[in-house]
């Protein structure tokens, strides 16, 4: 099999995966049904979570040394999360909350502790 036809099979298998994965849930809820209790509880605390467990991972890097063999000890990854928090009291939109740390922490990296 050639390089082209393996590419180009990995393609349309990720893709059907991906159009099954996404489909599932409207085929299983579809009937007009309420959704389980269980469902709606994973809907309500995933993304808080998720938050909480990115933020978490995040910070690690500041105790892992990380951030203070480069010399900024951990000013950058907390001026972003200040950031973060200040954005989502602020405005409570947590995509701009989240770009907003992002491209000042990638800024502060980038060009005052590079």
């Amino acid at each position: 099999m050639s390089e082209t036809t393996t590419i180009v099979l990995i393609i349309l298998v990720t893709a059907a995966v991906t159009i099954a994965l996404r489909a599932f849930p409207f085929l299983l809820f579809s009937s007009g049904k309420k959704c389980p209790p269980v469902i709606s509880y994973i809907g309500k605390v995933l993304s808080p979570a998720a938050i909480a467990m990115l933020a978490v991972y995040c910070l690690v890097s500041v105790y892992r040394d990380q951030s203070f063999a480069a010399g900024h000890y951990g000013i950058p990854e907390a001026a972003a999360s200040i950031t973060v928090i200040a954005l989502h009291c602020w405005k409570g939109n947590p995509l701009l909350s989240i770009i907003c740390g992002t491209a000042l922490y990638m800024f502060l990296i980038q060009s005052i502790f590079s």
